[in-house]
């Protein structure tokens, strides 16, 4: 009997430990469980950072890997022009911009080789041959003769004639540095193409000099210009990074339909932004970012090309958030289809702010449903896009009011191309050069306006001490 019992004993012992051990794997594999739900989402979180790009995140399409877009079906039709498109033929120089004529006759026949010719009434075939002279440099050289002074002694120099500059640059020569230079040509680059091809040999400093005084002469218009944005009703704002002395700062700008001012600050806070437009009057197209919060919610526009790649990142999602991102998506779609219609005039505006409406509804639904998912990377942004339900559709209600802040991030796009071929300035005086320079250039250029005659004028008009040309279209 106590064999038995202590048989019996053993085997409970035996099977006590046996449990244990079976408790301690359980607690391991829960372990191992936990573990593994957080290499999962590790994973998806990795595998959704890994698929961004310019469709569905805010990245530039420069950095898309090799079929991101898929390639275009083929039209089936053959290269180059079409049937029935209009021409496009050489312009022929205007008569009073020739520089020289030469006619000819012809001495023979070209059929049977009889010089039995006789002009006709026909009007002659005209052929131009345009070719670039050789280029030399306008060099004015003044001669200060020195006089002394009988009574007492002293040398006097001649003073310079009025017109004449204190420096060796002309106006037009300053103005062609800035262009060259603002038109993203390095600053070594430029230094060769002078002497290479004008025959004018300048050293780095001395076009840092030239830089220094054509920023001058532009100053005031540049000021006038960044008042005349600042009081637009309709301001795009948008804001790229820059670099001072190799430190990151910021770079701004504020684009209307005929002026895009620049600035270059120091960070990218609302404080900062704030003071750069001045006003709080009119309607801001922004993306959703906090700086702009100072700004009245019902007064802004959100750009809708940012939520577009923020809805088809939702759609990318492997969960029930997918379903969200598609609904939100075919919304915009719908919406922006309709105002592509009302802008070519095939919608009435009173239609299109009808759909509007609808469409705000039925987006606030989606957005709410997705808050409620409670997903990581859906839920915050659907609440935060919520937030600026006020600023969605303001465009459907404003007329001047885009849907977009494209106009504003085509404006960058010159100025970060710059900073890519420079690297940024090393002094505060490179970057009121910078930002002058792109504010004229751009600002020209929306205008149909001539980027080298105006340069030229306005150093022109520093160095005779006349005030300077102006960028406001309405003094055109």
């Amino acid at each position: 009997m106590e064999a038995q019992v202590a048989r019996l004993l053993d085997t409970v012992a035996a099977r006590d430990a046996e449990i244990l051990k079976l408790q301690a794997r359980i607690a391991e594999l829960e372990g191992v469980e936990a573990e593994n739900v957080t290499l999962r989402a590790r994973v998806a979180e990795l595998e959704a950072q890994l698929g961004r790009n310019s469709t569905n995140s805010h990245k530039p399409p420069s950095s898309d890997p090799p079929g991101t877009r898929p390639p275009k079906p083929p039209t089936g039709r053959k290269r180059g022009a079409q049937r029935g498109h209009a021409p496009h033929k050489r312009i022929l120089v205007p008569p009073e911009h020739v520089t020289r004529t030469t006619k000819v006759v012809p001495e023979h026949c070209a059929c049977c080789g009889s010089e039995r010719v006789r002009p006709t009434q026909d009007s002659p075939r005209v052929h131009q041959v345009v070719e670039v002279p050789e280029i030399r440099p306008d060099v004015h050289e003044i001669q200060r003769h020195a006089a002394e002074c009988l009574d007492c002694g002293k040398v006097t120099w001649a003073p310079l004639p009025d017109g004449v500059p204190a420096h060796m640059f002309g106006p037009r020569l300053l103005a062609l540095i800035t262009y060259l230079v603002a038109g993203r040509m390095s600053r070594r680059q430029v230094c060769l193409l002078l002497a290479e091809v004008l025959g004018i040999h300048i050293s780095l400093g001395a076009l840092s000099e030239a830089e220094a005084r054509a920023s001058d002469a532009i100053a005031a218009p540049v000021e006038e210009a960044v008042a005349y944005a600042q009081a637009q009703p309709v301001k795009n704002v948008d804001a790229s990074t820059w670099r001072r002395e190799s430190v990151y700062a910021a770079l701004w700008t504020i684009a209307t339909p005929l002026v895009v001012v620049y600035f270059i600050t120091k960070d990218a806070c609302g404080a900062t932004i704030a003071a750069l437009l001045g006003t709080l009057r009119g309607t801001l197209i922004t993306d959703r970012g906090s700086q702009f919060g100072f700004w009245a919610m019902k007064d802004r526009q959100i750009c809708w090309a940012h939520l577009i790649r923020k809805f088809v990142a939702f759609s990318e999602r492997k969960d029930d958030g997918a379903r969200i991102g598609d609904g939100l998506l075919l919304l915009a779609q719908a919406t922006l289809a309709a105002w592509h219609k009302v802008r070519d005039g095939t919608l009435s505006r009173t239609q299109f702010e009808g759909i509007a409406r609808r469409a705000h509804a039925a987006m606030e639904v989606l957005l709410a449903r997705g808050v409620d998912l409670r997903l990581k990377g859906l839920s915050r942004s659907c609440q935060n896009i919520l937030a600026h339900k006020e600023a969605l559709f303001t465009f459907a209600f404003t007329p001047g009011v885009e849907p977009t802040n494209n106009h504003a991030e085509r404006a960058l796009r010159a100025f970060v191309l710059w900073r890519k071929v420079s690297f940024g300035s090393q002094s505060e005086r490179g970057c009121l050069f910078a930002q002058r320079a792109m504010t004229v250039m751009q600002t020209l250029r929306l205008q149909g306006r001539s980027v080298l005659r105006f340069l030229t004028d306005a150093c022109q008009a520093r160095i005779a001490g006349a005030p300077a040309p102006s960028l406001l279209p309405s003094t055109r």
